[in-house]
């Protein structure tokens, strides 16, 4: 007799599907079934249910993968959390959370056991590597006192090809029920840092979630590494969340050097897919203690959670833009909650969300308001005002001047322009012409290095034009600047400085940004000329001299959010300089000096700016004040995106304490060719919305199927607002 199953599909539809069996199979089990013809990759979501269609029409299960790692029920409660508060299709969700590997239809392998080695007498007696080798000096040095093979691959990419040639000169035995190694830190915490420490502890093996508010320098991941030393000491696992790919390899090193023993599973976009499936599998079958990653590393299955960090929690991109748009910083909230352990949240600008839970005691706000290292004090911090003043590429004449006598000080100086490419625009001299995107409402960047015209949005490319459409003149101007266009400024200014440019450009290849972090670590350069890439999380002992260029763009933004992101890029980029014994000095140019920003800035309060920021948002009555959901819908032409929204509207009735705004075009209202418009939801009650969301889901679904050129969409905490 057959026996039924729910599955999960990756289908954009809000519900299981039905299959037989003639066995029953455990849920999180990977199957493959027939669908529409064709074989997909499914998992079981229910077994043994009774069906409520003709069993008749009810498919065969055609495989199934029993001899590999099931999800487990902590994940699937958290996949169904996840779906029903961003209103996104169950089985979507599913496969957006998992990795490459298991989306294809072949069976999966346990990963290997992990293995421990540790020198022997024969490899004690041998020479050590040389010192100009130093990640194989390092993994030489940790197998002294043993080291599992998958923290052997965070000290050195590859540790795998050493340990098997010196295992087989005989340098090396394999030992079993190696205990722990958790190193006492090399530096001792002050007070604040102390106290901070002490008081998550105290937290273990309970839910609570802490806002650790430290200014830049602090030494808030130093408090990280105590608390996390003591979940290990446990025997207990730890996630840790990071904005950016580029800021895992400098923190790896130190995680390296203080946990040398402990599993680690590294998973980012870097990775290869075999390499993320088989630490993704490490992870689901308690092999590692520790998961770093970027966002979507929140939805790795981890056994015996005992804490959740997210280190610059208020970095946007823990917030996914497209298909299922979640926020990696809440579901990780979430996470705690369910594995009922504490969760900090860190940053010397916390969001405003964040800092709004603090005031009202959903969060524990811990500050630490000094710097860790005794001689480092926080930046001067300089406005220069160039309104009326001439620039030269861009530079002001004391921003050359600061650079001239840093680098003839020795030091090292960032030039900071959040701006990528050579110019934003390229502009006819004659007639005005300039060149749009055709797909988008954005101007196409110039790219001189590569010989042709980008969109930073779509990547639509032409080759740089030798005359103007429209009138056939050649004279075309680049307007604005660019880091490149900075980068080539620079040279001509500073002929002997050696200056490199870090953005998505030079950073194009897995290896660009360690190259860079050795050159600069080897005092090799003078000028790093940089993007945000650069503002994160980075600590560079010798950076001692900022300057800001153009720091006013979103200052003229019609987004809620601009002025938060400017208050966080402006401190967090001036937070890189003077974070040794040598002072720090930062200079922004501006063309509004009187803005209270730079007010705020300047004093670096973070504490004023937010609680004035907030007032304005309580009296506009915008997040985090109140709950939104965005309702979003794109066509080839805007009339029919918002005649969409506008049926929308019409068969709603809605309740009190429910406001709509729009519907309305997108700041940006034309992307890779379609025009895109919105309608805001909000409430100060957040179930009373997501009701209203579910049956504006609904009625988007069933207007949808007669409109085909329609795409719609609902964000959840949008952060375009």
């Amino acid at each position: 007799m057959p026996i039924y199953h729910q599955v999960a599909l990756n289908i954009p539809l809000f519900k299981l599907m039905t299959y037989r069996h003639d066995k029953v199979l455990p849920i999180g089990t990977r199957v493959i079934v027939p669908f529409r013809g064709k074989p997909k990759v499914a998992f079981i979501w229910e077994s043994q249910i009774k069906p409520d269609i003709d069993e008749e029409k009810i498919l065969p299960i055609t495989t199934v993968f029993d001899n590999e790692p099931r999800l487990n029920k902590d994940w699937i409660e958290l996949l169904e959390f996840t779906s029903r508060y961003y209103h996104y299709p169950l089985g979507a969700s599913i496969f957006t959370a998992i990795p490459a590997g298991m989306k294809k239809s072949k069976q999966l392998s346990y990963p290997i056991v992990d293995k421990t080695f540790i020198l022997n007498k024969t490899g004690l007696e041998q020479k050590a590597p040389s010192q100009h080798h130093h990640k194989l000096l390092a993994l030489w040095n940790a197998l002294a006192l043993g080291i599992k093979l998958s923290a052997a691959k965070n000290i050195h990419a590859r540790a795998i090809h050493y340990l098997n040639q010196w295992q087989e000169l005989g340098y090396l035995d394999e030992i079993s029920n190696h205990t722990i190694n958790v190193k006492e830190g090399a530096v001792k915490l002050n007070e604040q840092q102390f106290l901070a420490y002490k008081t998550i502890c105290d937290s273990l093996n309970s839910f609570k979630s802490f806002l650790l508010f430290g200014i830049t320098g602090s030494g808030k991941t130093e408090t990280y590494f105590e608390v996390m030393a003591e979940v290990f000491s446990q025997g207990k696992s730890v996630l840790f969340l990071l904005p950016e790919i580029n800021l895992t390899e400098q923190l790896l090193a130190r995680f390296a050097k203080r946990f040398p023993d402990i599993s680690c599973a590294l998973l980012h976009s870097r990775n290869s897919d075999g390499e993320r499936t088989q630490d993704y599998l490490s992870a689901l079958c308690g092999q590692v203690q520790l998961v770093i990653g970027t966002r979507l590393a929140v939805f790795t299955p981890i056994k015996n959670l005992g804490l959740i960090v997210v280190d610059e929690e208020h970095d946007s991109s823990f917030k996914q833009d497209n298909e299922l748009r979640y926020h990696a910083r809440d579901l990780a909230i979430w996470r705690a909650k369910q594995a009922q352990c504490p969760i900090i949240l860190g940053s010397a600008t916390p969001s405003l969300e964040s800092f709004y839970a603090a005031q009202n005691k959903r969060y524990q706000l811990l500050s630490i308001t000094r710097r860790a290292k005794e001689n480092a004090r926080l930046p001067e911090i300089l406005i220069d005002n160039v309104r009326h003043q001439k620039l030269t590429e861009g530079l002001s004449q004391r921003t050359i001047e600061l650079l001239q006598q840093n680098l003839k000080n020795g030091g090292l100086s960032l030039v900071y322009l959040n701006r990528r490419g050579f110019a934003p625009a390229l502009f006819c001299s004659d007639c005005g012409y300039s060149f749009s995107c055709p797909n988008c409402s954005a101007k196409m960047v110039l790219h001189r290095t590569a010989h042709h015209l980008r969109c930073h949005h779509c990547n639509h490319q032409i080759p740089i034009p030798a005359y103007c459409p429209d009138c056939g003149n050649v004279d075309l101007s680049a307007i604005g600047f660019g880091t490149q266009r900075i980068e080539d400024a620079l040279k001509k200014i500073f002929p002997t400085a050696r200056i490199a440019r870090v953005d998505r450009d030079s950073m194009s290849h897995k290896n660009d940004w360690q190259e860079i972090c050795n050159h600069i670590l080897e005092r090799k350069l003078d000028i790093i000329v940089g993007t945000q890439i650069l503002a994160k999380g980075h600590d560079f002992d010798q950076l001692n001299l900022v300057t800001v260029l153009n720091a006013d763009g979103s200052l003229y933004s019609a987004d809620l959010r601009a002025r938060e992101r400017l208050f966080a890029e402006l401190m967090q980029v001036s937070g890189r300089a003077g974070r040794d014994k040598s002072a720090g000095k930062v200079l922004i140019q501006t063309q509004l000096p009187d803005n209270p920003i730079f007010h705020d800035l300047k004093r670096q309060d973070y504490i004023s700016f937010a609680q004035s920021e907030l007032n304005l948002r309580h009296s506009f009555r915008a997040p985090p004040c109140v709950y939104v959901a965005a309702c979003r819908a794109d066509a080839p032409q805007l009339d029919d995106a918002m005649q969409f929204l506008r049926d929308t509207l019409q068969q709603l009735t809605l309740p009190e304490n429910i406001y709509t705004y729009g519907p309305a075009p997108q700041l940006m209202v034309r992307l890779s060719g379609r025009e895109r418009a919105q309608i805001f939801i909000e409430s100060t009650n957040r179930a009373l919305l997501h009701n209203i969301i579910n049956t504006i889901a609904n009625v988007m679904q069933k207007l949808a199927k007669k409109r085909s050129k329609i795409h719609h969409v609902i964000d959840i905490d949008p952060i375009e607002c």
